[in-house]
C-alpha cells in the first residue's frame, strides 16, 4: 500500500540536521527502546520505523498517536544521549492543508448589480465559525 501524502500515523519530530543524523545512526535501537517505553505505560501504539527528512525525523506508528503517545515519544527523544535537546521542537502530527480557490463567481449581490468580489467572500468565510482554522490562499 502506498500513500501520496502524509499519514496521520506519522509523528513528526522537528530537529536540526545535526541531531537528525545522530538520531538516525541508532534508529533500530531507538525503535526498540521507544516501543518498550510505550509498552511500559500500556499504550497500544507501536513505532514501526523511523525515517529522516530535512524537517526532522518521522516516526511511523501502527495507529494514530494520541497526546499521551506524543508526550511519551517526546520524552524518549529528548532523553536520548546523543542529541542536543535544545534543537528538538514540539512533536506534531501531519496536518492537511486545504486551499480554497474561488474563480469568477457569476453572482451579484442581492438586489444590486454589484458582482461578488473575493474580499466579500473572505469576510463571509471569516465570520463563519466553521472556517476558524482555515487559511485562504489565492
Amino acid at each position: 500500500m502506498t500513500m501520496k501524502g502524509p499519514s496521520r500515523k506519522q509523528v513528526i519530530v522537528p530537529m536540526n540536521n545535526k541531531n537528525n543524523l545522530k538520531f538516525m545512526e541508532a534508529s533500530s535501537a531507538h525503535i526498540t527502546n521507544l516501543n518498550k517505553a510505550l509498552k511500559n505505560i500500556k499504550l497500544e501504539v507501536i513505532a514501526d520505523f523511523i525515517y529522516s527528512k530535512q524537517a526532522g525525523i518521522f516516526i511511523v506508528t501502527n495507529k494514530v498517536a494520541s497526546s499521551l503517545n506524543l508526550q511519551t515519544i517526546e520524552r524518549y527523544v529528548k532523553s536520548s544521549n546523543n542529541i542536543n535537546t535544545e534543537n528538538v521542537e514540539v512533536l506534531c502530527l501531519p496536518q492537511s492543508k486545504l486551499y480554497l480557490m474561488i474563480i469568477d463567481i457569476p453572482y451579484l449581490l442581492e438586489d444590486t448589480n454589484t458582482p461578488i468580489l473575493a474580499d466579500i467572500v473572505k469576510s463571509i468565510i471569516k465570520s463563519n465559525y466553521i472556517f476558524n482554522n482555515i487559511a485562504i490562499a489565492l
